[in-house]
């Protein structure tokens, strides 16, 4: 019975031993856990700022888009500033003075001379705008000006640089030999809206034969048109 005491008793100091070394290890470990003091915080990581990385990283991309649509926006308003009238500055141009051109008459096709062109060339120095049709006296006893043809109107101002020319169509008779025409050796001409009046001679050594029934003009042009100038 004392040597199982004894035995028992043995045993029991060999467990304590044991357990005690055990306990030691693991207090051991807990403080190197400890030791190692907590992970840093995410306001750490963010800086100075106190925000998170991501957060601070985000509000740059709003600052940096933000100053881009001022950019844009500023040069929308710099493109509407700058922008001005375009086209050719027709507006510009004054009217055209008959001492500013050269008026001329010539036939268009043969006989019967029912048709001439007037030719209007820019002689002076600067552009000039024709405006309008010719306003055309071919006798005396009609003192009334020649009727235009509204087909004939152009869509846009003609704008004569220096040296460039201009066309009228004019209407003399229909041809016929029944007709009440009248000879005309020279005839006037006044522009729209410019000044002075010009003295045009005739086609021909005879002159040409008018119909104050028949006769009517068309509207100054770069260059005749088919369609619009046939009358």
């Amino acid at each position: 019975m004392r040597t199982f005491r004894h035995r028992t008793a043995a045993l029991t100091a060999a467990s304590t031993a044991v357990l005690a070394l055990a306990l030691t290890a693991c207090g051991g470990d807990g403080a190197a856990t400890k030791s190692a003091g907590p992970a840093p915080s995410d306001s750490a990581a963010a800086g100075d700022s106190g925000r998170p990385a991501e957060q601070a990283d985000t509000s740059q991309g709003n600052d940096a888009a933000k100053d881009g649509a001022t950019a844009h926006t500023t040069g929308k308003t710099g493109a509407a500033k700058g922008s001005g009238t375009g086209g050719n500055g027709s507006g510009a141009a004054p009217a055209c003075n008959t001492k500013d051109v050269a008026i001329s008459a010539a036939y268009q096709d043969g006989p019967p001379y029912t048709h001439i062109v007037l030719t209007a060339k820019n002689t002076s120095g600067h552009r000039c705008t024709l405006k309008g049709y010719p306003e055309i006296q071919f006798l005396e006893s009609h003192r009334e000006n020649v009727p235009p043809v509204a087909k004939s109107k152009p869509q846009l101002p003609v704008v004569l640089n220096p040296g460039d020319p201009a066309y009228a169509l004019v209407k003399l008779s229909d041809g016929g030999v029944d007709e009440n025409n009248e000879p005309v050796t020279d005839f006037s001409v006044t522009l729209q809206g410019g000044s002075g009046q010009a003295a045009v001679k005739a086609p021909g050594r005879e002159g040409i034969a008018v119909d104050p029934a028949k006769w009517a003009t068309g509207y100054w042009t770069y260059e005749l048109r088919n369609g619009a100038d046939d009358f």
